[in-house]
């Protein structure tokens, strides 16, 4: 019963990180619209906000697992909330210059840290209890991320937005440069203090993990040994399929969501209003998450939701590229209920069988989440070029290469390639 209670309360406290997780995360759908008034720039010089943040999962993502080796988990966890702080902080300076690369080196500073913590919470997650009920589990952390991302969005827009939206509104007409200037100072100074309550509450949970004093648990050792029939990570095809799956995948996500508030301007959409629309993308991903608990395996297998899933957010783009306003604006926020099943899908497909190869193929994808770095840049270049209802045609490639791993990829074994 008291390794009952203390599994309990571990669990708990990871609860607590993932929260970060998902507050962290999901600011960015705000902060586009924010650095792209404050510091005048176009869609795509804004889309370096999520690439800045995810590209550090490519960097960091092998060199986070060396390192917990060293430290353990929940040292490890300790460290990312640190790097984390530290990266807030650094928006200080950021705001105080208004200047644009600071507040990019703060997002990838923050981006590391939450390499290191997720790369230590996630293993930690499965292997404080039974693994018949990780699932379940990882589904309680899975809402605590995205019910901080919704809390996160709300709370950051009412700081820095908060009584400015006419002001904000009145930029283009203004011809005086000291004015404007003043004007686009006051609004860059309003993340300072968000960004220092952050940081401040990132050492406190440092502190709290200390405090709490977790078990460390190790990893277990019964891996299944597939993979003595094959020299090198390399003999598994589907990995790499899977990899670049997960890549795709990251990135059609992260357009659907982070550029939410954009599309809603570009639809004549008031900030106060759009703001919503994030929040309820992830209400949507919370529930299709939610149906694919409940569904698979029992009713559908996963590849076949997979499928159905990647149909469905096809259809959904199409709809959002044939409308205006408003249906176009739901379609693109339904896309995250499409979206839900996809990582749990891929995930297991692309590392099933891989025995020893297991956690170097684990590293290599989340180094694909890279994907939420690469392709935004792209929507972006493609909404100054022509508009941002148009830019999301790029999300068809994302979901052909993920029609093909779902109804190929996935099985091709070294033997078929020979």
């Amino acid at each position: 019963m008291e390794k009952k209670n203390n599994n309990s309360f571990s669990i708990f406290v990871i609860g607590s990180l993932f929260f970060v997780f998902g507050f962290v995360t999901w600011l960015n759908s705000i902060l586009i619209p924010f650095l792209k008034t404050a510091c005048e720039l176009t869609d795509f010089q804004s889309s370096f906000i999520p690439f800045a943040f995810y590209i550090s999962y490519f960097v960091t993502a092998i060199p986070s697992s060396l390192v917990l080796k060293k430290t353990g988990f929940t040292n490890g966890m300790a460290l990312g909330l640190i790097i984390m702080a530290i990266g807030s902080l650094i928006f200080v300076p950021a705001a105080l210059n208004r200047n644009y690369n600071f507040f990019l080196s703060g997002l990838f500073v923050q981006g590391i840290g939450l390499s290191l913590l997720q790369t230590a919470a996630n293993p930690y997650v499965t292997i404080i209890g039974p693994v018949e009920s990780a699932a379940r589990r990882m589904s309680i952390m899975g809402i605590c991320n995205k019910v901080a991302g919704m809390i996160g969005v709300l709370v950051l827009y009412s700081v820095i937005f908060s009584g400015t939206i006419e002001l904000v509104n009145s930029l283009p007409d203004i011809t005086d440069l000291i004015e404007r200037e003043a004007i686009l100072q006051d609004l860059s100074n309003r993340v300072i203090v968000p960004y220092l309550i952050m940081a401040t509450i990132l050492i406190s949970l440092v502190l709290f993990i200390k405090a709490a004093k977790l078990p460390e648990v190790e990893e277990e050792k019964n891996e299944a040994d597939h993979s003595k029939s094959h020299k090198s990570i390399f003999s598994y095809p589907y990995l790499w399929f899977g990899i670049l799956a997960i890549f795709f995948y990251v990135g059609a996500e992260v357009i659907s969501i982070d550029y939410l508030v954009r599309y809603g301007d570009y639809n004549h959409i008031p900030i106060s209003v759009a703001k919503n629309f994030s929040v309820l993308a992830l209400i949507a991903l919370v529930v299709g998450y939610l149906l694919g608990i409940l569904m698979i395996p029992k009713f559908i297998s996963q590849r076949l939701a997979l499928i159905i899933q990647v149909f469905l957010a096809i259809v959904l783009v199409v709809v959002a590229l044939t409308t205006s306003g408003f249906i176009s604006i739901v379609a693109i926020i339904c896309l995250s209920f499409a979206h839900a099943i996809m990582w749990p899908a891929i995930w297991p497909l692309s590392i099933r069988d891989l025995g020893i190869h297991t956690k170097l193929g684990s590293a290599f994808l989340i180094m694909a989440i890279a994907g939420g770095a690469v392709l935004p840049l792209i929507y972006g270049k493609l909404s100054d070029l022509y508009n941002p209802q148009q830019a999301y045609a790029i999300l068809f490639v994302s979901y052909a290469y993920l029609l093909f791993f779902a109804t190929i990829g996935y099985k091709i074994e070294k033997k078929v390639l020979k």
